[in-house]
């Protein structure tokens, strides 16, 4: 039987769609693909957003600039000398990139210029760090992303 050049096209569409078919079927109904959001509330989280903008600017226009340290312990978040550690009150957020369920957060209480991230809770691999505290009513925000 003889096939024409019309009819070859026709086959050769009908492949390609069924090959695009088959891949958007697999990854869809992939149980080992996980689609989850990086926010619970995107939109919520979405509306403060200039507020987190303001903040990053009050950090970085600051004279003196928050470093953190790998220390034996953990991590090491140290605050300029400058801060009076009674009036700093924030969070330090860490988040998990690859499992949501390694994310936690710890409140910034300071009895000295740093705080420690205890080791235990920071597994090897990539985490975000994202510090937000406020010092005499100004708000600040530090982001970072570090490889423990």
């Amino acid at each position: 039987m003889k096939i024409n050049w019309g009819t070859s096209i026709i086959i050769a569409f009908i492949a390609f769609i069924s090959f695009i078919l088959f891949f958007v079927i697999r990854m869809t109904t992939s149980h080992n693909a996980n689609h989850d959001l990086v926010t619970e509330e995107y939109y919520k989280a979405e509306l403060g957003y200039q507020k987190e903008i303001d903040a990053e600017q009050n950090a970085i226009n600051s004279s003196e600039q928050i470093q953190l340290e790998k220390a034996p312990d953990g991590l090491l978040v140290v605050f300029p000398e400058g801060y009076d550690n009674t009036n700093i009150t924030g969070i330090v957020s860490l988040y998990r990139p690859s499992n949501k369920h390694l994310d936690f957060d710890l409140p910034i209480v300071l009895s000295n210029s740093h705080l420690l991230v205890p080791d235990k809770r920071l597994l090897d691999g990539r985490w975000d760090i994202k510090i937000a505290w406020k010092h005499h009513g100004k708000e600040f925000l530090y982001k970072e992303s570090i490889t423990f």
